[in-house]
C-alpha cells in the first residue's frame, strides 16, 4: 500500500468521528422524541380511561378531565405542525 493512501485513510478515520452526530449533546431530535412519546402517553391514557368509563369502572369526572387533556394535546401538535409547514414553506420561498 502507498504511503499516501496509508496516510489518507489514516486522517479520514481522525475525522469521521467530528462529523457524526454526537449522541450526548441531546438536540431538538430528543426533545422533539421526548414530546412524542409524552403525547402517545397522553392519548393512551386517555382511552384507557374512556374504555374504563364505558364499563364503568371509572368516574365520569375523570373521563371529562381525560378528554380535555387529549384535545390539549391534539391541539398542541396541530399548532407545532402548522409552525413546521409554515416554517418549510418560507424556506422553499427563500431565494437560492
Amino acid at each position: 500500500m502507498d504511503i499516501k493512501a496509508l496516510s489518507a485513510v489514516q486522517k479520514y478515520a481522525a475525522s469521521r468521528p467530528a462529523t457524526e452526530p454526537n449522541a450526548s449533546q441531546g438536540g431538538a431530535g430528543d426533545a422533539f422524541q421526548s414530546l412524542a412519546r409524552d403525547f402517545a402517553t397522553t392519548l393512551q391514557e386517555s382511552e384507557n380511561i374512556a374504555k374504563a368509563a364505558m364499563t364503568g369502572e371509572a368516574d365520569p369526572h375523570a373521563l371529562v378531565q381525560a378528554l380535555a387533556q387529549t384535545e390539549l394535546a391534539v391541539e398542541t401538535a396541530v399548532t407545532v405542525r402548522d409552525k413546521v409547514v409554515e416554517a418549510y414553506q418560507e424556506i422553499l420561498r427563500m431565494p437560492v
